[in-house]
């Protein structure tokens, strides 16, 4: 049986704090080769997802680990023990790195022969990787296939005018096949999850299949109580997959540390635990990893480890279905009309990754009329800059009914209201665009304030207000310290 790992170390850039082995504040390069041995080796997490999008991309990370860390992957095996997860670009959707997934799924072959006089055995280091931004079962398989058919295949191609073939003059290819991981995105897809998997595994004789199911970008899209329902419904329908497939299904969920973006942090790991009971991996983003004492982090993560995977909460697709009609439709109207105050304060969040920025999908939401906003954790960034958690903003639109549902099938519900809520700045209302003030305050619900985040929040209102922008930087710093997250 392949091990599959509870807790996978990312490269999301959420921390305020660097690690004591960057060279600056900025991630990049050989820091990230020393992440991935930090997360194995301090950390507890058995699984490093690598990412090969959006940034330059180091294809050697296989054979700079086992030189530079020799006798820790002696002991603990590359690919049985601790693992590497590619995450690659989605050509349907990202053109202008299309090529750069062909790159990658030649390098797997690569990081197998870097390996095997290492551990002088017969198994691949790296055999999975992810598909962002997924919306069908097409996308998976050809991934699946070009590696399978080119990558691997091109092995028995003999050379024009010679009667040799490929791997007699350099050697086989190795893995035979690699399984392909959909990372879902969006709604719709999030709610048809299920049906993608089925279709992909068609014909395959798989031992089991991972999903990794978004919670950010939902969140950004939608709104955080949407994000969480949707994953809820689609945890659900792929546990009914499971059972009438007889393969194992394996949740991913991508949850971050701030409210908004899954509430995973080194103090409350059950949160994710019970919230997500059907859930096999976690990620562990860089806040969690940064902005914690080593000890806090540890004892999460080994909490993560021990506990055991359940059955999903049991909901009511359809009841669940009008609570996100509603209370996504009125998110999308307010993030409209905030769009403006959060494109002007992204430009001051300090980046935390080497990595192009490109923006969400909400950019790609019909509904929401094409308005671009920055990538997740700029966008949660900035509307708790200035004192906004945007974990409140749709929850007007409910009934007292729909709030009862709502607490009975995502039992943290107010607890994570609670957690947001403490970075509240009543001062933030002055300044947001006519009738979004109203919406807003119809959404409070009781809180206890961060005296210490609201002092800061509230230099970041003043700037804003006097068009003073230089000190902006320092004061998103300061007010993330206080939060333990950037966004």
């Amino acid at each position: 049986m392949i091990k599959i790992p509870r807790c996978m170390s990312s490269q999301h850039p959420d921390n305020v704090s660097s690690p004591f082995f960057a060279e600056n504040n900025v991630i990049g390069g050989d820091d990230e080769i020393q992440e991935a041995y930090y997360a194995f080796s301090h950390l507890g997490c058995e699984e490093q997802m690598w990412d090969c999008e959006g940034k330059e991309v180091d294809n050697f990370v296989v054979k700079k680990l086992l030189s530079k860390y020799e006798q820790f992957f002696q002991e603990n095996k590359l690919g049985k023990d601790v693992f590497i997860t590619l995450r690659v670009p989605n050509p349907e959707i990202e053109k202008a790195e299309a090529k750069i997934l062909l790159e990658t799924l030649e390098g797997i072959p690569r990081s197998f022969d870097a390996a095997q006089p290492f551990y002088n055995g017969d198994f691949a280091p790296i055999f999975e990787v992810i598909l962002p931004m997924t919306t069908s079962q097409n996308e998976l398989n050809r991934i699946y296939y070009y590696y399978r058919d080119f990558v691997v295949g091109k092995q028995n191609e003999e050379l024009a005018n010679e009667r040799i073939k490929i791997a007699d003059w350099i050697g086989k290819f190795k893995p035979d096949e690699i399984n392909v991981i959909p990372l879902i995105e969006d709604m719709e897809h999030l709610l048809d999850s299920h049906n993608i998997v089925r279709n992909y595994l068609e014909g395959k004789r798989a031992e089991y299949q991972r999903v990794f199911l978004a919670r950010s970008d939902p969140a950004l899209n939608y709104g955080a109580l949407t994000a969480v329902l949707t994953n809820k419904i689609a945890l659900q329908n792929l546990h009914q997959l499971q059972e009438k497939i007889s393969i194992d299904i394996l949740p991913i969920i991508g949850v971050g540390s701030a409210p908004f973006r899954g509430n995973l942090t080194p103090e409350n790991p059950e949160n994710c635990l019970e919230g997500y009971p059907s859930a096999q991996t976690f990620t562990i983003q860089s806040a969690f990893k940064y902005d914690y004492s080593e000890k806090k982090i540890t004892s999460a993560i080994s909490k993560i480890q021990s506990g055991k995977r359940k059955a999903p909460t049991n909901i009511d697709e359809e009841k669940c279905g009008e609570i996100i009609g509603k209370s996504s439709k009125e998110y999308g109207k307010i993030i409209a009309l905030l769009a403006p105050i959060i494109n002007k304060l992204a430009k001051y969040i300090p980046p935390r990754r080497k990595r192009k920025l490109h923006i969400g999908l909400f950019g790609y939401s019909r509904h929401l009329d094409g308005i671009s906003l920055p990538r997740a954790i700029t966008f949660c960034s900035a509307l708790y800059s200035i004192g906004l958690p945007p974990e409140i903003i749709g929850l007007s639109s409910l009934t007292e009914k729909d709030i009862d549902y709502i607490c009975e099938i995502y039992g943290n519900f107010e607890g994570d209201l609670k957690d947001s809520m403490q970075y509240f700045n009543e001062d933030v209302l002055k300044i947001l665009p006519n009738g979004v003030g109203k919406k807003i305050r119809a959404n409070i619900v009781d809180y206890e304030l961060n005296a210490l985040h609201k002092k800061e929040t509230g230099y970041i209102i003043n700037c804003l207000k006097k068009e003073e922008m230089d000190m902006l930087p320092e004061h998103i710093v300061k007010a993330a310290r206080i939060r333990n997250f950037l966004g």
